[in-house]
């Protein structure tokens, strides 16, 4: 029987009274459950390793996203993203009852108004990747709004439906982002780190792409040489990535900047070296 500690407690849902289901007969524990289905309903939640706000955030769920629900205690859900994986803990307050999405959010961050009209104070701000659930359309002076069952409004424009993808390139979408703030955890246009800004931009292009940098160099691509970079490609470095804009230029979120920024690639090395040596890999996703 695999041992727990073998487990990446990251992308298995174990805890020793509790397992996910499709575990059992492989780990130990006191009772194995499948989970119930639920989706984010708050929008922007990070989701934590332990059930404490002191505890740093691994990762951030959007508004809309599917999860699994395997526990509720004190006011917190122990949780799995369905998307990637991902497992740990969120408020309580932000699982919300599964409701069928009609558009994902394609600008950076949008806002959600009371009514079909900009001039009115909004109610609710979404970043990229959202998942909303539409009703109907209004126009209000030529600007098309999105409106929602409680008759609030979405700017159009900033949405598109589930089942359409913002193009084939990830490294434009990568380039929305530019000067968004540094966040270690964030996956959101409100705040962002390196692996977010991969798994983001590739996901709103139909790519598939894991959560953490470790996972990311384990599973993008093919391992290719320097001298081959282009645009798209990705640079690894220990505890770090960054998209190729072109063969020369580096985008990445990153800590020195604190958003994400360009950076030309042989000055970002060099720059980087004393805290992560040099890149671990280059690859072609």
């Amino acid at each position: 029987m695999t041992s727990a500690e073998t487990l990446d407690r990251r992308l298995n849902v174990i805890r020793p009274d509790l397992a996910d289901a499709k575990l059992e007969g492989r780990v130990q524990a006191e009772r194995f459950i499948t989970g119930e289905p639920a989706q984010v309903a708050l929008p922007v939640v990070g989701l934590r390793p332990k059930p404490e706000m002191v505890s740093g955030i691994d990762t951030e769920l959007l508004m809309g996203e599917a999860i699994r629900v395997f526990d509720r205690a004190d006011g917190w859900a122990f949780v799995q993203a369905q998307a990637d994986g991902y497992v740990g803990y969120m408020p309580q307050v932000a699982v919300g009852a599964v409701k069928a999405a009609t558009h994902t959010v394609i600008a950076p961050r949008t806002f959600l108004y009371p009514a079909a009209e900009l001039r009115k104070p909004p109610v609710a701000a979404f970043s990229m990747g959202s998942r909303l659930t539409f009703v109907g359309e209004e126009e209000t002076r030529g600007t098309r709004y999105l409106m929602t069952a409680k008759g609030e409004g979405v700017i159009a424009a900033h949405c598109l439906p589930v089942d359409r993808f913002v193009c084939d390139d990830y490294v434009s979408v990568a380039l929305r982002f530019l000067e968004t703030p540094y966040l270690w955890g964030g996956r959101s246009g409100f705040g962002i780190d390196c692996s977010g800004l991969v798994q983001l931009s590739m996901a709103m292009t139909g790519k598939f792409a894991l959560r953490d940098t470790d996972m990311q160099v384990k599973s993008l691509g093919t391992e290719i040489e320097r001298e081959e970079l282009r645009r798209g490609d990705l640079v690894f470095w220990k505890g770090h990535v960054g998209i190729m804009e072109d063969e020369t230029t580096l985008l990445h979120a990153n800590g020195h900047t604190m958003n994400v920024a360009r950076e030309n690639l042989d000055e970002a090395i060099q720059r980087i070296g004393w805290l992560y040596d040099r890149p671990t890999t280059y690859r072609r996703p």
